[in-house]
């Protein structure tokens, strides 16, 4: 769908390689600028996850990418540089706020070389403000923006989430900005500069109790099974007599039929938010009585809403997560069999597939200047010059 479009990706960690990624897999073809000694997520995975010396970290996020490395600061760059770009529909970059600028790769410096380019910036706060030097890290941003002591028991400390939800949120945030841009370019032929951050993507994943919190609403998280603040129960995991079970939205007369219990119709749907903590020490104390297995059957009877809890040992074998195919699997020349998380939407049913695996450091260095028209004689002299690294030779 994006074939034709030119991405340069000045990209690193998690929520630039992301958001150029979701746009490789799209079919744009992404260039990724990399200096000689490689993108930080080469040479950082974060359990010290690798396959054969390649990192888990930079292969979950740089597939359907080419790898360009240029020494950014060498005197003959300038000029490979500005040709990259004027023949560039996209720019896309996550370093800090400023770093461009003095590389004078700037939005100004760019769109005087190609009026027609999107320039994507993406950050931890923005690119200024009060934050505007301080580190933008998924789990900062969780603390920062609310999201982690939302999340938790009452009486528990502040509770981040167990994923980089912010980083991958921001990335798509950032994909969606710049497919919103080229399409405006399409009526006005101009670029713009597009620009997400990290803090904006927390705040967007809390749409929901942020804005019952802007209008008056003060919820304390619960002490119990609801792991929300402003729902009512039962809403949260639970434990059974042999492990967990998660329930959701339910009205009263469903818990009663459930639990066989007359007390669940005792209080009133209008009452059940205040006396949440009452509901769900009665929950509590029916489902640890039965395993797990046997409260799935009894739920699918009565129609209740509720999940099994699942462990990512079970996730990688769930029925529906096959059926999606939600899992890659491709081989790499260095880390050898590699599985990672597909493209998250299909298109007329479909998923996008792996056109190239992640690449070594500079592979389509060379490729790409070919591209530019620059000769075989040229691309040497660039490379003996220390210029660009041709990973390919």
């Amino acid at each position: 769908m994006l074939s034709g479009i030119r991405v340069i990706s000045f990209t690193h960690f998690l929520q630039g390689p992301s958001a150029s990624q979701f746009l490789a897999d799209l079919g744009a073809e992404v260039i990724k600028v990399e200096p000689p000694t490689g993108a930080f997520e080469r040479s950082w995975s974060g359990p010290d996850a690798y396959l054969d010396g390649t990192s888990v970290f930079f292969l979950l996020g740089n597939r359907n990418q080419q790898s360009f490395s240029i020494d950014l600061k060498a005197p003959g760059a300038r000029r490979v540089l500005t040709d990259l770009l004027a023949s560039a529909d996209v720019l896309i970059e996550s370093f800090r706020p400023g770093a461009m600028d003095r590389l004078g790769l700037g939005y100004n410096d760019v769109a005087a070389i190609n009026p027609r380019l999107i320039y994507c910036s993406l950050s931890g706060y923005g690119s200024d403000g009060p934050y505007v030097d301080r580190p933008g890290q998924d789990v900062l941003l969780q603390a920062v923006s609310g999201l982690a002591a939302a999340t938790g028991r009452g009486g528990v400390s502040p509770t981040p989430v167990g994923a980089s939800i912010v980083d991958q949120h921001g990335a798509t945030l950032g994909a969606l900005g710049i497919l919103a841009a080229l399409h405006g370019r399409e009526r006005t032929g101009r670029g713009m500069k597009v620009e997400s951050n990290l803090l904006n993507a927390a705040l967007d994943l809390q749409i929901e109790p942020f804005a019952y919190y802007l209008n008056g609403f003060r919820g304390e998280r619960s002490e119990s099974g609801v792991s929300s603040r402003f729902y009512k129960a039962p809403y949260g995991v639970f434990p059974t007599a042999d492990g967990f079970v998660c329930l959701s939205l339910n009205s009263l007369a469903t818990l009663e039929k459930l639990f066989g219990d007359p007390w669940f119709g005792g209080v009133s749907e209008t009452d059940s938010y205040a006396r949440r903590e009452e509901v769900n020490r009665r929950i509590v104390g029916h489902l640890r009585e039965i395993p797990t297995a046997e409260w799935f059957a009894r739920c699918e009877a009565v129609k209740v809403w509720y999940a099994p809890v699942n462990g990512y040992e079970e996730v990688v074998v769930d029925p529906q997560v096959l059926h999606n195919e939600s899992i890659l699997a491709f081989e790499h020349p260095e880390a050898g069999h590699v599985e990672v998380l597909a493209h998250p939407i299909t298109y007329d049913g479909r998923r996008p597939g792996i056109r190239s695996v992640p690449q070594a450091l500079g592979a389509s260095t060379r490729s790409v200047l070919g591209s530019l028209s620059y000769t075989e004689a040229e691309i040497d002299e660039l490379v003996a010059e220390g210029v660009i690294l041709d990973g390919a030779h």
